[in-house]
């Protein structure tokens, strides 16, 4: 296991938390997002990825700090800008990232924090496949055989790969500072965060659809998520 590892019991609270939500083409939700994340930690960051739109306007109304890409360069590089940002921080000890589309709620934070207190992990992700009702038969099918394929990559037990609600020790951060750029960026993090030594623990969380349209191409990235699980089976 990689030394360094955090301990259970650490206390965490608002200061010593803090939040990176990429964002792209997101005014109509972003705002909302960084109102009620600001209501839960003192520092939330919101990461415009190349948006053509008010997105960055919107995310200052809220009370977030705005870092901008200058061109989209994909999720997986707004998440790395976002650590980057806040590892510059020595007392920010755990990142949150959560998505701008409103389907991952702030005010569910505290449930990373209590995990955290009862964990020696070092990455959290959150699971809504203890309740499945919500999620659409499709989804909740690809999702459980992603899940299933990836955790064996891993070598432990991640119920639900594909969500974006995560909270990140810094001791991991460096670690996830290269890897790709889009999508499949958040699958291969799960991926080096376990070859690394590091520990996974999962937390439930709500499940919320509402009007968000998602930013994943069905044919582009699919390609991408399993070119990137060849390469990482190929050295397993």
């Amino acid at each position: 296991m990689e030394s360094g590892v955090p301990k259970a019991g650490r206390p965490l609270d608002r200061t010593n938390v803090a939040a990176v939500i990429p964002a792209y083409h997101e005014e109509a939700h972003v705002r909302g997002v960084a109102e009620r994340a600001c209501a839960q930690i003192d520092r939330v960051v919101v990461i415009d990825d190349g948006s053509g739109d008010a997105t960055a306007a919107r995310a200052r109304e809220g009370g977030a700090e705005v870092i901008m890409h200058p061109e989209n360069r994909g999720k997986g590089e707004a998440i790395k800008t976002g650590l980057r940002h806040w590892l510059a921080q020595a007392e920010i000890e755990f990142v949150l990232l959560f998505d701008a589309d409103g389907q991952h709620l702030p005010e569910e934070i505290s449930r990373f924090f209590a995990a955290a207190a009862a964990s020696e992990a070092s990455l959290f992700i959150g699971t809504r496949m203890h309740d499945v009702r919500h999620m659409p038969f499709v989804r909740r099918t690809v999702n459980r055989y992603v899940s299933r394929r990836i955790s064996r990559l891993c070598g432990q037990q991640v119920p639900d790969t594909q969500c974006g609600y995560r909270m990140i020790h810094r001791t991991l951060v460096p670690h996830l500072l290269a890897g790709t750029s889009r999508f499949d960026y958040e699958t291969e993090m799960l991926i080096i965060a376990s070859r690394a030594g590091f520990r996974i623990a999962s937390v439930p969380i709500s499940t919320i659809y509402s009007d968000e349209l998602s930013s994943i191409h069905p044919v582009r990235d699919t390609i991408r998520f399993f070119r990137l699980m060849r390469r990482y089976e190929k050295t397993a």
